[in-house]
């Protein structure tokens, strides 16, 4: 439908009302953009500048902005926090994570994806706090969870989930998962699991008491159990893959039929079905391998990007194999791994030089 060019990087859209958010780079002018796009044909309504220096570091720009129809909440990669008006783009408060909370920036700069629920935005800081949650509105703090152990702040974004019967936030750090009380930012429980070098999936409840978490450089994955024993919450392994057993490096895995879908590795790139309990139920070998692409469910099809051509495939959203719909080359060039995001049939996608909408309706 459109193509647009855009600095080098994997920042993928949100998608709200008809319109397309996403982050951007002018390198000429050493300028980090916010931009709004017509969902219909790609025109830009409104952009958002403020001048941050960023050298080229695994390309430039990351993350999705969180959008409510309301407000853009986007995180930049020195950990700068910007409220936008979604209708104008004029900035409504920020803050610098690192003034704020003394948080460390991770190498390749910062991955996070802001979370928004009802009128609160949760991030992650490291530093001076795990978690905070603040006012969507005004920026104003309404909860921290302290951090006496000196978690830092991951690539990892954090998630919501309900282990319990408990409303808690889900975040993946270097020294394993943790549960977050959605009341009171209380941190609930911490599962002690070394990660290596850099977290970027983030963890997922795949129902009620268990929670699997994955990384990258052949850190593995790992399924804990957290239940709540009188009141407090312990945790157990349930499976714990080490070395090169089996993981997915950048994006976080898909919860579907009992199952978990990703594009991970014993072998870099292979699509896979895996049980709960850790077994391999099937995989993509011998038909397709994905580098580091994105993936996405929607309308019983799981869409997945080739990462290292820009080959799009359609597959049936099944347990029972492997089964692909249908193929496209739709975009090109090396490191295609930003997520997508699909609106009205509409499908956002890029690679590290443009973006652009494909339709599905058809």
């Amino acid at each position: 439908m459109w193509s647009v060019p855009v600095a080098p990087g994997y920042a993928g859209a949100a998608i709200a009302g008809g319109r397309v958010y996403h982050h951007d780079y002018d390198e000429a002018k050493s300028e980090w953009c916010v931009n709004c796009r017509s969902l219909a044909d790609g025109k830009l309504i409104w952009q958002f500048r403020e001048a941050r220096e960023i050298r080229p570091n695994h390309a430039i720009t990351r993350t999705v902005p969180a959008v409510d129809g309301r407000f853009v909440c986007s995180l930049d990669p020195k950990a700068v926090l910007h409220c936008l008006d979604a209708k104008t783009g004029k900035q409504l408060w920020r803050k610098s994570l690192v003034t704020a909370y003394q948080s460390a920036i991770p190498p390749w700069y910062n991955g996070q994806c802001p979370l928004q629920e009802g009128g609160r935005l949760i991030i992650a800081t490291g530093g001076a706090a795990i978690l905070v949650a603040l006012d969507k509105a005004t920026g104003n703090e309404i909860w921290r969870t302290p951090n006496p152990g000196g978690y830092a702040m991951a690539h990892a974004s954090v998630m919501p989930a309900v282990l319990g019967g408990v409303k808690q936030y889900l975040y993946g750090t270097l020294k394993g998962p943790l549960g977050v009380s959605a009341q009171d930012g209380k941190l609930l429980w911490a599962h002690a699991r070394k990660f290596n070098v850099a977290v970027a999936p983030s963890p997922i409840a795949v129902d009620e008491e268990k929670v699997f978490m994955t990384g990258s450089y052949d850190a593995g994955s790992v399924m804990v159990r957290v239940r709540r024993v009188g009141g407090e919450f312990k945790t157990e392994n349930v499976f714990d893959f080490q070395n090169n057993e089996w993981n997915s490096e950048v994006h976080t895995p898909i919860v579907h039929q009992g199952h978990l879908f990703a594009v991970g590795k014993k072998k870099r790139g292979l699509f896979t079905c895996l049980s709960f309990d850790g077994k391999q139920v099937w995989t993509s070998e011998g038909k397709a391998s994905f580098g580091l692409g994105s993936y996405m469910l929607a309308g019983g099809m799981f869409l997945v990007m080739e990462g290292d051509t820009g080959k799009l495939r359609l597959l049936e959203a099944s347990t029972a194999g492997y089964h692909e719909l249908a193929a496209a080359q739709v975009l090109g060039g090396e490191e295609v791994w930003g997520p997508m995001a699909l609106s009205d049939g509409r499908l956002v996608l890029r690679d590290l030089s443009k973006m652009i909408c494909l339709d599905l309706r058809g």
